[in-house]
C-alpha cells in the first residue's frame, strides 16, 4: 500500500498542465519516493468523471467508483512511496459549456475517492489538493480555452454573464472540505510565480519530497498558455462561421499552427 495518497483534482486553468509537465519530466528522479498517475494513465476513470459531471446519475457515479477501485487495485506495492494522482478532470468537466455552470461534481467525486481509498488502504492517509486562481483571470482563461478547443460562439462578455458562479473556485474547495473527512489543501496560482518549481512546489510539500531531492528537480516552463486577443478573435470567428466540426477544427488548427511558426 502507498505511504500516503495525495489527490490533485484541479482545477482547470490553474497551472495543472504545468504541474503535469513537471511530473513527467522528473518522474524518474521522483520514482524512489513518489508514484505518479496522470490523466493519460487514468483515461477510463477520466471518461467516467466527465460523464458524472454531465449527467449526475447514480449509475454514472457507480462507474466512477468501479474505475477508481480498479485503479487502486492495479497499484504495485509501494510502502515507502507516496502516490500522487494529478488530473483536473478528477473534478469532472470544466464549467462553461451548456448547462454546466460550476464544479458541482467535485465534492461528490472527492468523497468517493476518499471513501474508496480508505476501503482499499485503511491505514494510508489521504489528502486533497486544489489550485485556485483570481476569479476574473480564471474566467477569461476558461473562456479562451473553450474558444480554442470547442465550438464556443459566445464572446467573453456573454460568457461571463451566463456563467457567473463558475470562477468561484474557493467555494468549491470549501464544499469539499465540508463533505470530505480528510485534509483538503488549496493554493493560489498567483502565489507560485516566485517558487523555485512553480505550481509544483505545493504538491511536493504535501508529498513530503525532501529538500535534497528537490534541488535536483528540473522546473518546467508554463504550459497551455492562452492565445493572444487577436488569435482568440480569429478563433471565435471560425467557431461562428464554420458549422461543420471537421472544417472548423481544421481551420483552427491551421490558424494556431501559423501562430506557432511566427
Amino acid at each position: 500500500m502507498p505511504r500516503k495518497i495525495v489527490i490533485h483534482a484541479g482545477f482547470h486553468k490553474t497551472g495543472t498542465s504545468t504541474v503535469q509537465a513537471f511530473l513527467r519530466a522528473n518522474r524518474k528522479a521522483l520514482l524512489p519516493v513518489l508514484a505518479v498517475r496522470l490523466k493519460g494513465q487514468m483515461q477510463e476513470l477520466m471518461s467516467a468523471t466527465r460523464g458524472y459531471s454531465t449527467y449526475g446519475t447514480d449509475d454514472a457515479l457507480d462507474k466512477v467508483t468501479r474505475r477508481f477501485d480498479a485503479l487502486l487495485a492495479d497499484l504495485p506495492g509501494m510502502p515507502r512511496r507516496a502516490l500522487l494522482l494529478s488530473a483536473e478532470e478528477l473534478s469532472g468537466h470544466m464549467p462553461g459549456r451548456g448547462d454546466l455552470a460550476q464544479y458541482n461534481a467535485a465534492p461528490v467525486l472527492a468523497y468517493q475517492y476518499w471513501e474508496r481509498a480508505q476501503a482499499a488502504f485503511p491505514n494510508t492517509p489521504v489528502a486533497f489538493c486544489f489550485a485556485i486562481r483570481d476569479p476574473d483571470a480564471w474566467q477569461h482563461s476558461a473562456w479562451a480555452e473553450h474558444v480554442k478547443s470547442s465550438g464556443m460562439t459566445l464572446d467573453f462578455a456573454q460568457y461571463a454573464a451566463r456563467y457567473t458562479v463558475a470562477p468561484d473556485l474557493a467555494a468549491i474547495v470549501s464544499e469539499v472540505r465540508r463533505r470530505v473527512p480528510a485534509p483538503v489543501h488549496s493554493y493560489a496560482l498567483e502565489d507560485c510565480a516566485d517558487l523555485p518549481l512553480g505550481p509544483a512546489d505545493p504538491l511536493l510539500d504535501l508529498c513530503d519530497i525532501p529538500p535534497e531531492l528537490r534541488i535536483k528537480l528540473l522546473p518546467q516552463p508554463a504550459q497551455n498558455i492562452r492565445p493572444d486577443e487577436n488569435v482568440l478573435a480569429a478563433l471565435l470567428n471560425i467557431n461562428r462561421t464554420h458549422k461543420d466540426k471537421g472544417a472548423r477544427n481544421a481551420a483552427k488548427a491551421a490558424l494556431l499552427a501559423k501562430g506557432s511558426d511566427t
